[in-house]
């Protein structure tokens, strides 16, 4: 199984599961990794180069999907437009329409970069997953984990993810934190504002998300 892996601080608690899960499991000896930033991955699975992997939501539309995703209510602190000219970053599918959709100018970032720009409160922003709560009172969904092959096992991993409660080791909250030259607490406080699992209201907000995306605002 070829599993697409975004390494972004927002998956570490399901890498951290995933890690463990497979320890005295059969998946551990086929599970291979391919890692890249969300928009090549969305590209890899279209092409079938992956077998499951976290998938951007504007491009899930005809995928099969679990219901996990990558969820924020209110502010996520991690997808920002910089008030500055408009520039897509190449690194996201999804932000870039959610920009369009909510009719906003500017520079997208996404991801840890993003958090550590936040965390620096040097420039002014606008995050996307508060602005698209205060006009419609829903999360936002920024992706799902989608699977082209290994449908049981792919819903198996998602259902124990819902169940558990994942406890991350200090020793990788220090590694990630020292990566991105940012403090292990700042690394539990930001993942304290990311959920996992989609239910009726993600559901709505994805659907509506979706058909807005059809006739982005311009």
């Amino acid at each position: 199984m070829i599993f697409g892996s975004i390494s972004y601080i927002n998956l570490l608690p399901f890498q951290v599961f995933l890690k463990k899960y497979i320890q005295n499991s059969q998946i551990k000896q086929i599970l291979h990794y391919k890692k890249s930033f969300p928009s090549q991955i969305n590209k890899q699975f279209k092409a079938k180069k992956i077998d499951a992997a976290f998938i951007s939501s504007i491009k899930s539309k005809n995928c099969k999907c679990t219901n996990l995703g990558i969820i924020a209510k209110g502010a996520v602190y991690s997808v920002l437009l910089l008030k500055k000219a408009s520039k897509f970053d190449i690194e996201s599918d999804t932000s870039n329409i959610l920009a369009k959709v909510l009719n906003l100018d500017g520079e997208v970032i996404i991801g840890d970069k993003a958090l550590t720009l936040y965390l620096n409160g040097e420039q002014e922003f606008i995050d996307l997953s508060l602005e698209w709560y205060k006009r419609y009172k829903l999360p936002f969904v920024f992706a799902r984990l989608c699977y082209n092959k290994h449908n049981k096992k792919i819903k198996k991993i998602a259902s124990k993810f819902k169940k558990s409660q994942v406890k991350i080791p200090q020793y990788l909250l220090k590694k990630s934190a020292k990566a991105h030259n940012i403090k292990p607490q700042e690394i539990k406080w930001y993942l304290n504002h990311i959920y996992y699992e989609i239910n009726y209201k993600e559901k709505k907000s994805l659907k509506k998300f979706l058909k807005m995306a059809q006739n982005p605002a311009r």
